[in-house]
């Protein structure tokens, strides 16, 4: 998964106003270029592109990077001074976090604003051909739910068809991608945890 820059859906323009969350939070937290990315396991110069906003983190370097600069996943869409403790997302209200045209799965963001949420929920629309699509691995957990379509959970030891109504839920830290089956892409609920759990300190821009 790709997920930078963001933009809204439904509603041109929008995305613009949103900055670079990664550069704004290590600058907050005092650290160089180098020190992230060492931190992240990332290099200096792929950094420094996704900070220009020229390269589109996977989710798996998304929650590395979060995790180096403690602080929610979510936290690298939204502005923390817009955080609530209740978000409501009209369905046109929807961030797109893929670029336009990139090929792969698209995901749109859903309650970004959302204060100290234990999970980090997407919608997801996975491709039909997976074979040029990279098995991904990160810390933590999954939970996909199909709300329209057919898709398929790929594993390296198995695979999973799920169908509307159905869901899995699984270690992430387990290599996997998921396509789409049938004729139309299918669209899930994403739900994304790292593993920091209930250890992870409030958001610090909170009270």
């Amino acid at each position: 998964m790709r997920v930078w820059p963001p933009r809204a859906c439904g509603a041109a323009g929008r995305g613009e106003a949103v900055f670079n969350r990664v550069r704004q939070l290590r600058k907050e937290r005092l650290m160089t270029l180098e020190v992230l990315a060492e931190r992240a396991g990332v290099t200096k110069s792929y950094l420094s592109k996704v900070e220009r906003g020229q390269s589109t983190p996977s989710i798996a370097v998304s929650t590395a990077l979060a995790r180096a600069l403690d602080t929610p996943l979510d936290s690298l869409f939204a502005d923390s001074e817009q955080l609530t403790d209740v978000t409501v997302t009209r369905a046109d209200e929807r961030r797109a976090l893929t670029p336009e045209g990139e090929p792969g799965s698209r995901y749109e963001g859903i309650a970004l604003q959302a204060s100290t949420k234990r999970m980090t929920p997407f919608m997801l629309y996975p491709p039909h051909d997976a074979d040029s699509t990279p098995f991904r691995d990160h810390p933590g957990e999954e939970f996909l739910f199909v709300h329209r379509g057919r898709a398929e959970l790929l594993l390296p030891a198995r695979s999973v068809e799920l169908g509307p109504g159905d869901s899995v839920y699984f270690k992430a830290t387990t290599p996997h991608k998921v396509r789409s089956l049938g004729e139309e892409r299918a669209a899930l609920l994403l739900l994304v945890s790292d593993d920091a759990g209930g250890d992870r300190a409030p958001h610090p821009h909170l009270p």
